[in-house]
């Protein structure tokens, strides 16, 4: 008899299915899924993010009928027991190392092979190998492009160029109050939906399990067919006016041409080479620009797939490093997503979309939220562990070096090459979330002046030492001595540091 495949909740496409010899499971295997609560008990998660990886599971279950054995217990170990007693059974190399921890600790339990991305981690090991240690993302993307044969004609990539950030780094346009582009894909609710709500809702009331954001209808794609669906729209109606604005900010217009697909990638609904290749494809026959095409196959092929390696390459120690000393705790305002709570227009703004949709895009994302969090000296681990539990395309992998390594720089550049933060200045340049704000962003100190400028300021002082070492910060750190008001920044950032801003 064929030994049954157990998949987790990020494991959802065909592809976890797919035989493949001794690396993947039997033909017409039997399907095991477990819903462990445990899950939710032990950690704050978004209800959005919630309900979707829920509904994802439920309905992956439904198409699945009669081949799978679906349990909800307390926990995994619980699940496993009542599903297939004290049988073997396969499982894809889990996404974070709790859940690796877990399947080897079980007995009669294989682990195959990591599926749902285009590096696997042999070639990625060779490949540091021969950087000797220096990992740039720039190099690794690249070298992604050869092998995968991505958006090159011939030896040469596509346009003349692997980097079109040149054309892709535009401010939004002046006045706009939304990009004029079709809207996201947007999925209908169903009866999994309606049952996954009732139960969160039980759970809430009865059982002491406690979310935080709001689960409003369901924004994002649950099952294959959905998914398909929003990378077709994405790639027909969106992605054309993506690489321009990738970076750009607009208040009313949270989502703009951004695809929306990490969700579905990261449920495993989708894989990453039916994402590039449809926008490759969508190059080749003229319908998008080159620069829209490379920057979302950067996002996709180079910096998604730099991110899962590195995850496993650091090793789960990474988790712990903070090389700026940053252990202030999370203030409730931010823990709990109490934009209401906040003056400064950008940071309300974002986390009411956070609060309210459990998603928000990169630049938000690290300049708005993550800058914020590094500028106050947060503890890099509760803040990654907030974005793990508040964002709905969240996982282990995801967070920890987009978190640690790049936001909050608690890695001390062993990832990336300087801090990514600022001043008011960027966001106003690429955003219009300071018009109408309390604060103004060229001003360091009284009572208008900008959290983030000042903020800014602080922060290189604070880690002069450190940053006057560093060849992309030089400039900035010595910028410290011309400013005539330093002492007074310094004072009210120490008054202002318990304070919402």
């Amino acid at each position: 008899m064929t030994t049954p495949h157990w998949i987790f909740g990020d494991q959802l496409g065909p592809h976890f299915l797919t035989p493949a010899g001794d690396d993947g499971p039997g033909r017409g295997a039997p399907v095991v899924m477990i819903e462990a609560r445990s899950v939710f008990r032990r950690r704050r998660f978004h209800r959005a993010k919630a309900h979707l990886v829920l509904s994802a599971m439920r309905h992956r279950a439904a198409e699945l009928g009669g081949r799978v054995t679906y349990v909800r217990a307390e926990t995994y170990r619980e699940g496993l027991r009542r599903a297939v007693g004290g049988a073997p059974v396969t499982v894809c190399h889990p996404t974070s190392y709790a859940a690796l921890r877990l399947v080897r600790s079980l007995p009669r339990v294989r682990v195959l092979p990591a599926r749902g991305f285009l590096v696997a981690r042999e070639e990625f090991a060779g490949w540091a190998e021969e950087r000797g240690g220096r990992l740039l993302h720039e190099d690794f993307y690249r070298w992604v492009r050869r092998e995968h044969d991505l958006l090159m004609e011939g030896d040469h990539p596509a346009g003349g160029r692997f980097d079109h950030d040149h054309a892709n780094r535009e401010p939004p346009p002046g006045g706009a109050r939304r990009l004029d582009v079709p809207g996201p894909y947007r999925p209908r609710e169903d009866d999994i939906d309606a049952e996954v709500r009732d139960d969160l809702d039980r759970w809430e009331r009865e059982d002491g399990v406690c979310f935080v954001g709001r689960d409003g209808p369901r924004r994002f794609p649950a099952t294959r067919r959905e998914a398909l669906s929003a990378l077709r729209r994405f790639v027909r109606h969106r992605l054309a006016s993506f690489g321009p604005y990738e970076d750009a900010v607009l208040a009313g217009d949270p989502v703009m041409s951004h695809s929306l697909l990490s969700s579905s990638l990261n449920l495993g609904l989708l894989h990453p080479a039916e994402c590039v290749e449809g926008a490759e494809r969508a190059w080749r026959q003229g319908a998008i620009p080159v620069n829209s095409a490379e920057g979302f196959v950067r996002q996709v092929a180079g910096w998604r797939e730099y991110v899962w390696q590195l995850y496993w390459h650091f090793g789960e120690d990474y988790r712990h490093v903070n090389a700026l000393g940053h252990t202030e705790e999370l203030p409730e305002y931010f823990a709990g997503l109490d934009a209401d709570a906040v003056t400064a227009r950008c940071l309300a703004t974002v986390l009411a979309q956070v609060r309210d949709t459990g998603w928000t895009h990169h630049i938000p994302r690290l300049m708005v939220l993550g800058s914020h969090a590094l500028q106050r000296g947060w503890d890099p681990v509760a803040v990654t562990d907030w974005f793990h539990r508040c964002f709905v395309d969240g996982y282990d992998w995801v967070m920890l070096p987009n978190v640690v390594g790049m936001s909050q720089y608690a890695d001390g550049g062993r990832m990336t090459t300087k801090p990514y933060t600022s001043g008011g200045a960027y966001l106003h340049r690429m955003s219009d979330l300071c018009g109408g704000c309390a604060y103004r962003p060229t001003e360091r100190t009284g009572p208008r002046a900008c959290p983030y400028t000042a903020g800014y300021w602080a922060f290189l002082h604070r880690h002069r030492r450190l940053l006057s070492g560093n060849a992309r910060m030089r400039r900035a750190v010595q910028g410290l001595d011309r400013l005539g008001d330093l002492d007074e920044v310094l004072r009210q950032e120490r008054r202002r540091a318990g304070e919402v801003p």
